[in-house]
């Protein structure tokens, strides 16, 4: 089948690195305390001072260990579960692993640009790398001519578009609500020790769009709005979820965090779970034989 022997090569690669690299975010021998540091914009930030994430703030270092946590506990079980169905042809499968290769995809994008250098910089441009190409031939290997035919008339459509939307208007509110405010004071948001707002220009620029896209797709009963739809559903469980986790972590190591986000993000990743569901269970598996998902390689024909 197109594109899978690639597949086959990657996401194997991605387990072993992300393996690697999350484990190490816990498991990396040295011994610290945090200690006080002034950025270059005068803010004051607690840096972790042992461990892999040494020049992270204690902050950002709650975070990414949240994060990996759900790497480890989720993503890769995920990963392993997701690329043995779809081997075995599973539409739900695919549509699974094409969703996971996302978490894995923008996660390692942000530990590049948002982790301070550590030994590891190499296996996060990796994954990054190998995370990029393997969802691209994931989404490659869909035959979209056949897709609409694989799923019920009572998905309900509408409601997952409508909570897209909705998702899509929060975080472009939560985020835009953070910096507007400081373009009209002529101030700096909070940057702790990193220069920009790496998370913030990703789910603008990425998830907020891909939001909006799916649900205007999916409306339309086109393709590619289910295709997006369950990458958008992978997207916000695994973003629900870990936020979460970084909340939780955040709140363990003393670090100020907010009630509300405290509360809405597992609302996110229940609401999310329940429409993965779903779209999951009102896949039609009785045309799995008329209707394949997986686009066939092209052949010509030579008279002679």
């Amino acid at each position: 089948m197109k594109y899978t022997n690639g597949l086959r090569g990657l996401v194997p690669g991605i387990f072993a690195l992300a393996l690697l690299a999350a484990g190490a975010g816990f498991l990396w021998p040295g011994e610290g305390a945090p200690y006080p540091w002034t950025t270059v914009r005068g803010e004051t930030v607690m840096i972790n001072g042992h461990g892999l994430y040494f020049y992270d703030t204690v902050s950002s270092v709650a975070q990414m260990q949240g994060n990996d946590i759900v790497t480890l506990f989720v993503g890769l079980p995920l990963l392993a579960i997701s690329f043995w169905m779809a081997q075995k042809g599973s539409l739900r499968g695919h549509l699974l692993l094409t969703g996971t290769l996302g978490f894995f995809l923008y996660t390692y994008m942000s530990m590049c640009f948002g982790t301070a250098y550590n030994p590891l910089f190499l296996v996060y441009v990796a994954l990054f790398g190998l995370s990029l190409y393997a969802f691209i031939l994931s989404m490659l290997a869909f035959d979209l001519a056949q897709l609409p035919q694989r799923f019920s008339e009572h998905l309900p459509r509408r409601t997952i578009a409508s909570f897209f939307v909705v998702l899509g208007a929060f975080l472009s509110l939560a985020w835009l609500g953070r910096i507007a405010p400081t373009l009209l004071q002529g101030t700096t948001p909070a940057l702790e020790n990193v220069t920009s707002m790496f998370i913030q220009a990703m789910d603008l620029a990425l998830i907020v769009p891909l939001a909006i896209l799916a649900a205007l797709l999916l409306w339309r009963r086109s393709a590619w709005g289910y295709l997006l739809a369950s990458v958008a559903i992978m997207k916000f469980v695994t973003m629900g979820l870990a936020v979460s986790v970084m909340g939780l972590n955040m709140w363990r190591a003393g670090v100020p965090t907010s009630p509300v986000e405290l509360g809405i993000f597992p609302t996110i990743t229940v609401v999310n779970l329940v429409l993965a569901v779903l779209l999951l269970s009102n896949i039609d598996s009785a045309s799995a034989q008329s209707a394949p998902f997986i686009r066939k390689p092209l052949h010509t024909s030579h008279s002679p």
